[in-house]
């Protein structure tokens, strides 16, 4: 078994070594009473993972891809017997759990490799619906494009599509010299709290491509930039004379509404 575990590149593992801030981290889950089930995604060497244990309401799975972390958290950590998921989580599917938790509300929580931490919030959005809370340390950057407003030069895909569904808080800030390896950026943990929007009121398939294809060509007003897929000459609205970075969740729904609307260039329903 092992003692030790060599942060790998390749994964993006970066182990925090300041109990504080995990402590801190595990304090910002908000516990709340309608769900139980926790998935800590990358335990790494478990510096969240012992804090998470000692609260007894909470049943927590630990998914590490990375075997020598495995054979440490199996080593030191003998309560999550039968807990850990030696699996990716980018594949995750929700049998991978027990039967006896698997149709229930889980939240994440992680100290996410920065190489696919957005990957990690694309496959949130897929299972946003049994998802009701995450808490995330990404790279600074990363956490506060997610979190910022309309408007803001940072504002893009993810801010959109995660602010459909989840209320985003930017909660604080991490250095690097609190991580083996230390990182060459800050860091940045936030916390994602579903809505009450169960479904948005527009297609929400076409509602995912509206906003990739405005943020693809950001400076093109949106006219310009979901011209060649939309015929948007038919469509007399003020949203398309904006950039995508000006327009709000709800502007979004509205400017969806109306495309579904029209035809497509190839004559067919832009509805899917």
């Amino acid at each position: 078994m092992a003692s030790f575990v060599s942060p790998k590149k390749h994964l993006g593992q970066h182990f925090l070594k300041d109990e504080n801030i995990a402590k801190k981290i595990v304090n910002s889950l908000s516990r709340k009473s309608d769900y139980k089930t926790l998935i800590e995604v990358g335990a790494g060497t478990g510096v969240l993972t012992k804090y998470l244990l000692q609260d007894k309401t909470l049943e927590t799975f630990v998914i590490e891809i990375d075997r020598e972390s495995v054979a440490f958290l199996k080593k030191n950590y003998q309560e999550l017997e039968g807990k850990i998921i030696e699996k990716d989580f980018l594949a995750f599917e929700t049998n991978w759990l027990p039967s006896s938790v698997s149709p229930l509300p889980f939240s994440i929580i992680g100290n996410f490799p920065y190489n696919i931490s957005t990957q990690i919030l694309f496959k949130v959005l897929e299972f946003r619906n049994q998802i009701p809370e995450v808490v995330g340390m990404f790279q600074k950057e990363v956490a506060e494009r997610i979190a910022a407003p309309p408007g803001n030069k940072t504002y893009g895909i993810l801010s959109v599509l995660l602010q459909a569904y989840y209320k985003i808080e930017y909660l604080f800030t991490v250095n690097p010299q609190v991580f083996v390896p230390p990182p060459h950026v800050k860091s940045g943990v936030i916390r994602l709290t579903r809505n009450n929007v169960q479904k948005l009121d527009c297609d929400e398939e076409l509602f995912f491509k509206v906003v990739k294809a405005g943020f693809n060509q950001r400076r093109k007003t949106l006219r310009n930039s979901l011209g060649s897929r939309f015929k948007v000459q038919d469509l007399k609205s003020e949203l398309l004379s904006k950039r995508a970075e000006q327009l709000s969740v709800k502007d979004f729904v509205l400017l969806t509404q109306a495309l579904a609307q029209l035809p497509s260039p190839s004559g067919r329903d832009q509805g899917c």
